[in-house]
């Protein structure tokens, strides 16, 4: 578990394509403290660390992962958001973030606000996929808060710091970033679904 606080920033320095698998060599600062096995957010999703070299790591992605999110359009030099999972002694900074990326979205709009940023993405809408104004939603591995919520836009506004400290800096509009909805709103969704 996550809480889409992000930790740093990581490169992908190789990509590797292994039948309807992708191995992804990453370079970070976190890198030589990862272990096999250990379960890092890749830009929202998660994956196991399957090798650690100095630093660098190695993970996998499926093909289910690659449908579901942005994974599958990096590029080498592209940079992804990373976070390690969530300790059980630590402060709990964020939301339930679980690292299973439930769509992408399609950027709309990037406004600058004269000291911050507003992005505004549109998404595929289902009775399981919904936002609330002023509630949690993860995009690209960043917990965040929506606004303008829609049946199928949102808008998020982004602070200096956090254009500075994670991928979104490159984000255009066009671009697509790894979503995944509130656990919470998304439980209260299949309950009402179920009760109809």
């Amino acid at each position: 578990m996550f809480t889409g606080i992000i930790e740093t920033m990581g490169t992908v320095t190789h990509i590797e394509q292994d039948q309807s698998n992708v191995h992804y060599v990453v370079t970070s600062p976190i890198s030589k403290n990862l272990k096999i096995d250990q379960s890092v957010s890749h830009n929202g999703v998660c994956l196991t660390v399957v090798d650690v070299q100095q630093d660098t790591h190695r993970v996998t992605a499926i093909r289910e992962t690659l449908l579901k999110s942005n994974l599958g359009s990096l590029k080498i030099g592209d940079l992804i958001n990373l976070e390690r999972c969530t300790q059980a002694n630590g402060r709990f900074d964020g939301h339930i973030v679980q690292g299973h990326v439930d769509q992408t979205a399609r950027c709309t709009a990037k406004e600058d606000q004269n000291g911050s940023w507003l992005f505004t993405f549109e998404y595929a809408p289902s009775l399981q996929h919904i936002t609330v104004e002023k509630g949690s939603i993860t995009v690209n591995g960043i917990s965040l808060t929506v606004l303008n919520s829609t049946a199928n836009t949102f808008s998020v506004a982004i602070i200096p710091y956090t254009i500075a400290h994670t991928n979104l800096k490159q984000l255009m509009v066009g671009d697509s970033a790894n979503i995944e909805f509130d656990i919470i709103g998304k439980y209260v969704s299949k309950i009402m679904e179920l009760r109809q």
